[in-house]
């Protein structure tokens, strides 16, 4: 039965972009089938509010053509957050770049107008697609951050076929703001039942806390606030267990 090799690499990006790709070699482990970095990786966001559209990069530009590349190398999938040139040049979108085995890309849908944050003044909302994609036998869907908090766009990935959601993120520190994040990976992952992959980039400005949280809500491994490298397997079977025992998304009525 398929099983899916997962490693979170909990690490903060930086100003310099070319600091960042050379990160991605650095970081990626070799034993992995699914390696994901956080949101943003690229190129941190800077200060608050501050223009990031300098950074932008085309899907095929060095950042990720250096994940696909890391990739190859690997002999794995690697998800990785850059900002990307959108219609509106002063406000690129935040978006994910998956390659290796598959080769999809994710524009952020929510952005993060929330606990003081404007994204929307610098950023571009995606298009409401959900994307999935099959990686070894698993549908694989993609959120971005702020999208934890919005529990329709996991069930729409579900509908369209995903059993693991691949969360990076730069979920700003703060009060609460543990608890908001584990609470939501935790929800997402049990009225979905769904494995919920989460990375975010570590403190002291961000909250840090990756975690893989299976179909049942119980936590499979989660870091601390502090950088470091995550690893664990998905199994299909529990999957397939759990669904039998908790079929609610088979009970829907609405």
């Amino acid at each position: 039965m398929a099983s899916l090799r997962v490693a979170l690499v909990q690490q903060a990006s930086g100003l310099e972009p070319d600091d960042n790709r050379a990160a991605l070699d650095r970081l990626a482990p070799r034993d992995a089938d699914l390696v994901v970095f956080p949101e943003a990786f690229a190129r941190d966001f800077g200060e608050a509010g501050s223009d990031v559209s300098a950074y932008a990069e085309p899907l095929d530009g060095p950042f990720a053509s250096e994940v696909g590349r890391v990739a190859a190398d690997r002999g794995a999938t690697v998800v990785a957050g850059m900002f990307e040139p959108g219609e509106d040049v002063d406000r690129p979108f935040n978006t994910l770049v998956a390659r290796g085995a598959v080769d999809a890309s994710y524009r952020k849908i929510h952005l993060y107008d929330s606990f003081g944050y404007r994204e929307s003044d610098r950023l571009s909302a995606g298009p409401v697609e959900p994307v999935v994609f099959d990686l070894q036998g698993f549908g694989v869907g993609l959120m971005t951050c702020y999208d934890l908090r919005f529990p329709e766009l996991g069930r729409a990935l579900v509908d369209a076929g995903a059993e693991v959601l691949v969360v990076p993120a730069a979920w700003v520190a703060g009060p609460h703001k543990v608890d908001h994040w584990r609470t939501l990976v935790r929800a997402r992952a049990i009225e979905n039942t769904v494995f919920v992959v989460a990375v975010g980039q570590p403190g002291p400005r961000y909250a840090g806390h990756s975690i893989v949280v299976d179909p049942l809500g119980e936590v499979l491994v989660e870091a601390d606030e502090g950088a470091q490298v995550l690893t664990t397997v998905l199994d299909h079977t529990t999957l397939e267990r759990v669904r039998r025992t908790n079929p609610s998304l088979a009970n829907r009525r609405l």
